[in-house]
């Protein structure tokens, strides 16, 4: 067992995900700062639980910092690991590995999704303001006629001055999108079932029904996580009570939003929009929506990469380093919140 300088144990700890990730995410640097906060297991980072190393390994761990393609950590694998109480994610959500028999045994769980949402909502805000300006359709024109039209003739529907932006769900994305807009000369609107009009009203925006954020934004943005009562939700009647050439941004779940209305409303010209997830992802070659002039499609950016992955990084050591001095986790997941959690 490791021991720090102030002679208290540190915490057996292995990191649980696919090598690739593990390799993007935990630099040499990032190795030697989680090595200081507790016992880690130098190698190899387990993609595998059911092989006999990766059981040896799970014998004596308490924590797991686990990452993108982490394996489930269900009943067979806790029975490996009876010592583990801690589960420190370095990516946003937990669903595809914290089991049920996690949640039972009273592991405790903490997840980088505050760290992730930054660079979403980032990428959120950027697009809603180069929309406003509508940069890329002036672009486009630009290249094709290499001649700069008269400005002052500019139609009063460009600029970012008091438009109606809609964020549909408070999630942990949402809520910074909204904090992000704040110094910007916007309306912001927000529909979320769980959102009281005192604390939408904290957060500075409007709480409005989910027909009325539709019907009076310039600019809808989804960040609603998908789950079997959000699928869908954003169907043909709600996009059809879209402003004429309003902007609907998807930043969370493509299947979110119905696709086939959403594209006959683009194609027809009636509404624009910005997709970094689509359903499916990739969209087929086929598609209309690959050369539809009124729509952006990105290929799922927006969350953390490049050295953004560093922010991840250094959220979960911060994690490790409090429960290995007992503090608990300061971006814990509870149990009783997942049923609203992507």
């Amino acid at each position: 067992m490791h021991v720090s300088p102030g002679d208290r144990t540190l915490p057996r700890t292995a990191l649980a995900m696919a090598p690739d990730a593990a390799a993007a995410v935990f630099t040499p640097a990032a190795l030697e700062a989680l090595g200081r906060v507790c016992d880690l297991v130098p190698s190899p980072v387990l993609h595998d639980l059911g092989t006999a190393p990766a059981r040896a390994v799970l014998r004596d761990v308490e924590v797991l910092v686990t990452g993108w393609g982490c394996p489930a950590l269900t009943a067979s694998v806790l029975e490996s690991a009876p010592r583990l109480a801690a589960v420190v994610h370095s990516a946003g959500s937990v669903r595809g590995h914290v089991t049920r028999a996690c949640w039972d045994r009273g592991v405790r769980v903490s997840s980088a999704a505050a760290a992730n949402a930054l660079p979403v909502a980032e990428y959120t805000v950027a697009m809603i303001l180069l929309a406003g300006k509508r940069t890329l359709e002036r672009a486009r024109a630009y290249r094709t006629t290499r001649h700069r039209d008269d400005w002052l003739l500019t139609s009063h529907d460009v600029g970012n001055y008091r438009r109606t932006v809609g964020i549909l769900s408070a999630s942990l994305i949402g809520r910074r999108v909204i904090e992000l807009l704040r110094p910007h000369d916007l309306d912001v609107l927000l529909h979320d079932p769980y959102v009281t009009p005192e604390e939408a009203a904290a957060l500075g925006v409007e709480a409005v029904g989910l027909a009325t954020l539709f019907g009076r934004c310039d600019v809808v943005s989804v960040h609603t996580p998908l789950l079997p009562a959000t699928r869908g939700l954003v169907g043909r009647r709600l996009i059809a009570a879209m402003r004429p050439d309003a902007l609907l941004v998807n930043t969370a779940r493509g299947a979110v939003v119905d696709q086939e209305a959403l594209t006959e409303a683009v194609v027809g010209g009636r509404l624009r929009a910005v997709l970094d997830v689509t359903d499916p992802e990739v969209l087929p070659p086929g598609h209309p929506l690959w050369d539809c002039d009124n729509v952006l499609i990105t290929p799922h950016l927006a969350g953390s990469q490049g050295n953004e992955w560093d922010r991840l990084a250094e959220l979960a050591v911060s994690e490790v380093a409090r429960w290995a001095a007992g503090d608990g986790f300061a971006h814990p997941v509870r149990r009783e919140r997942l049923a609203h959690l992507a």
